[in-house]
């Protein structure tokens, strides 16, 4: 972002007009402080880098030039008067400061940065700085740290980094720039309570987390074990972190909380939500609070409503759903019309701002899906009672009531609060039914919808919009919650019947808002944003694709329709999964944001969420503002709206990832239970250095087949063409290959299975370059292959890393 305003690729959709341009609060935008860290274009630009990357490593020394020519090996006359002339302009840069004894030292705060640490493996972690949005910025840009230099942080930590560049291998013979530096200091612990199973002994205890990024156990005291008793889950709270010069992360804690014996269905779910900081029960005076709401609509509640109880209304649910937070209603008008009513609970009417139950559902802002269980965000009274539109019961919504000609055109829309009796509660499964069968209850009116979301969806295409099925994963679980199946969710036309018409009303709303701007004044709204796709992994992607046999054009005239077709290619093909995984990983992640940036995915120009309150918060919030603005309101401040929609997307992604770890052990908890010798069709969905991902095809788990366990080669990792190439054999194996595999290990505690490949259909590579890993695991300091390694050793350089300022990376050497 510059200047405020949003960044524009060719996919940024679509043209905003005069409002790109940046509000008052925008201007003026204070440049961070931090040099740019620079491609090395030149031979001067990749010195200029090193030199500035041993002062930084070496930040506590200072040096002369004659000792940092030493330390470069410089003897030719011509380069030293080329460092001396770099130093020179690092001096004026003010990335290093001149000083009293005319040595030169690091300037502490030159291209320090914030950001949270990522410990993705037990060498080495990633710093992440947030985007201007809030939201993680381009991986590109995140900043490698050895888990020597974390200086006492640990995952989850914010952190203040300092950057430097360094070489490595990039595709086509290029040298690009990786980010790497060092962790100055921790600004904020990231989480201050950890999840795991503790192992008691007589006079101390140690708790293995479940988290896969903590590498360490955590020591606890005899008098702090809290009773817990060997092999169970419990929450500790963490007293102690790792020091800041150790490279070793030693933790002490004490038991706060038991979970329960380790393994059991509900003591593994509780410690999902834990180790997600997810609550797990409501605090006693919110659930007061829900209780003391009465239950009796009164008559004060109905004078500013339309009242549609008359008219035909029903819910159309998942068959376990308890909270129903929208209902339809259907009637013909004298004029041949439909009017189309879209009822979302009112939950604003119940959760006013102050409250104890308003706080709890900010904090919470959104309920959370896991595999056996809602932990909602609003109270069961208000959830699955006050707020949930059962039938035979009056009920208050807000409402978008669409005026429709036969051809899905909005003729007249209209949006306030409203009171509706549902007549029917149908389950999806229910509905369509009636539909295939062409009988059943309130047959024409489920045809009138189906007809009109069939139209809505054509248009919703031809505007661009992008057709994304991902496959989703249900569980048959048996009464102690152990999984005795598992298959992939169905989508069907009843499905699409309610999201279509869940997505009119979100644009609908969106643009009402906006129309009722006044004197240039932009009335300030909760949009759902998502921006364009990043060009280079778009095209990246196609490239891919295309050696697949897959065609897809990533221009902006055709990228939607190709994009469509492309997905209507791989439907039913083993590797449909993964590649529409791939897809959706080239796009931005959806997010709440005051900006309206639009929605590139649905192809809206304006879209916001408006009929989920029950379990989301931004839905109340665009409840609040859109009968503020009904009511002649002023434009609403929006910095501290932006600061609840930041949280609410940190809090989505959250609950997010809690409800995949749930699934993910659930499928490890399955595959666990299968006979040991048993083998699986798989394909390879993903590939790494250290090994192949392979996702079965009849139940969609997945499992790593790792490099030590492919025994026939040495293999080397081909990131460009996600591949691993066979040193003596040729032999390729690439995403998307069919393969058998058996299950080698299973992990709970992890969350993790290993298989080994007992079959595939390999190739055998012509040719082709890689990037330098093997199946042993090993590799050179700057992660290059054997022949690069070979090179630098002839040269009589040593591969092992020097003390610290004994070579040109100030001793770390390169990782």
């Amino acid at each position: 972002m510059r200047n405020g305003k949003p960044k524009q690729n060719k996919y940024t959709r679509p043209d905003r007009g005069d409002s790109t341009k940046p509000r008052a609060r925008e201007r003026g935008s204070e440049q961070s402080k931090a040099r740019p860290i620079q491609q090395a274009d030149s031979f001067l630009d990749e010195m200029k880098n090193d030199l500035m990357a041993f002062f930084q490593i070496n930040d506590e020394q200072s040096f002369t030039q004659e000792q940092v020519l030493e330390h470069f090996d410089i003897g030719d006359r011509r380069m030293k008067l080329i460092l001396h002339g770099l130093i020179g302009e690092l001096t004026d840069e003010g990335a290093i400061v001149r000083q009293p004894d005319n040595s030169y030292r690091a300037d502490a705060d030159a291209n320090v940065v914030e950001g949270v640490v990522d410990h993705v493996n037990s060498r080495f972690a990633f710093v992440i700085a947030e985007s201007p949005t809030g939201g993680r910025g381009d991986r590109d840009d995140d900043i490698w740290v050895s888990t020597d230099d974390l200086n006492g942080a640990v995952d989850g930590d914010r952190v203040r980094v300092v950057r430097f560049a360094d070489s490595r291998n990039g595709s086509g013979g290029r040298s690009r720039r990786r980010i790497e530096g060092k962790v100055v200091s921790v600004v904020e612990r990231g989480r201050t309570e950890l999840v795991g199973r503790i192992d008691v002994w007589p006079t101390y205890g140690f708790v293995v987390p479940d988290s896969k990024k903590i590498y360490d156990d955590i020591f606890i005291p005899k008098e702090k074990l809290g009773g817990a008793s060997d092999g169970e889950k419990v929450i500790v709270r963490l007293t102690k972190f790792p020091d800041p010069g150790s490279s070793k992360q030693r933790f002490e804690g004490e038991v706060v909380t038991v979970l329960g014996v380790a393994g059991q269905n509900n003591t593994e779910m509780h410690a999902i939500l834990a180790e997600f900081g997810l609550p797990i029960h409501f605090p006693a005076d919110v659930e007061q609070e829900a209780e003391a709401i009465p239950t009796k609509i009164l008559k004060k509640d109905l004078a500013k409503r339309r009242d549609m109880r008359e008219v035909t209304t029903f819910t159309i649910d998942p068959v376990d759903a308890k909270d129903f937070d929208d209902a339809l209603s259907v009637q013909v008008l004298d004029n041949g019309h439909y009017e189309i009513g879209v009822h979302i609970a009112d939950v604003t009417h119940y959760v006013r701002p102050g409250s104890k139950l308003e706080e709890e559902a900010f904090k919470r802002a959104t309920s959370v899906y896991l595999v056996d269980r809602v932990v909602p965000m609003l109270p069961e009274k208000l959830s699955n009672g006050l707020c949930s539109l059962r039938p035979n019961e009056d009920k208050l919504t807000f409402s978008a009531v669409f005026e429709l000609t036969p051809d899905a055109h909005i003729v007249k829309e209209w949006f306030g609060r409203t009171i509706i009796h549902s007549n029917r509660r149908f389950s999806y499964e229910e509905a369509q039914d009636i539909l295939n069968n062409s009988n059943g209850d309130y047959l024409a009116e489920l045809q009138l919808l189906n007809e009109l979301a069939y139209k809505l969806r054509a248009e919703r295409f031809r505007r661009g919009a992008i057709n994304f099925e991902t496959v989703e994963v249900r569980f048959k679980l048996d009464e102690n919650g152990v999984p005795l199946s598992v298959y992939p969710k169905l989508r069907q036309d009843t499905n699409k019947l309610i999201e279509e018409f869940m997505l009119l009303a979100n644009k609908r709303v969106a643009e009402f808002v906006h129309s009722l701007n006044k004197k240039g004044d932009e009335n300030t709204m909760v949009y759902r944003v998502h921006e364009g796709p990043d060009e280079d992994k778009l095209r990246q992607f196609a490239d891919f694709a295309g050696r697949l046999g897959f065609k897809l054009k990533v221009d902006e005239e055709h990228l939607s329709n190709s994009m469509n077709q492309f997905m209507a290619s791989i439907e039913g093909k083993p590797e449909a999964s993964m590649l529409s995984q791939l897809a959706v990983r080239t796009m931005s992640k959806a997010r709440y944001s005051t900006e309206d940036l639009g929605h590139f995915g649905l192809a809206f120009r304006r879209y916001s969420h408006f009929t989920s309150p029950i379990r989301r918060y931004p839905d109340m919030m665009a409840h609040r503002l859109l009968q503020h603005y009904l009511d002649k309101g002023k434009p609403v401040e929006r910095d501290t709206l932006e600061d609840q929609c930041k949280h609410a997307s940190a809090r989505e992604k959250m609950a997010s990832d809690a409800e995949r770890a749930s699934i993910k052990y659930k499928q490890v908890e399955f595959m666990s239970r299968m006979e040991p010798d048993r083998t699986f069709a798989g394909v390879i969905s993903g590939v790494t250095e250290f090994g192949i991902f392979v996702e079965i095809t009849e139940n969609n788990c997945e499992g790593l087949v790792r490099m030590q366990d492919l025994s026939d080669d040495f293999y080397d990792f081909d990131k460009e063409n996600y591949r691993i190439i066979g040193q003596r054999n040729k032999k390729i194996y690439t995403f998307g290959d069919a393969v058998e595999v058996r299950v080698k290990e299973t992990n709970l505690a992890r969350r993790s299975m290993d298989f080994v490949l007992v079959g595939d259909n390999a190739s055998r590579a012509t040719g082709g370059k890689t990037s330098g890993r093997r199946s042993d695991g090993k590799r050179d300091s700057a992660g290059r292959s054997s022949a690069s390694s070979a090179r630098r050793s002839s040269s009589g350089r040593s591969d092992a890393p020097a003390a610290k300022g004994q070579n040109r990376r100030g001793g770390r050497g390169r990782r």
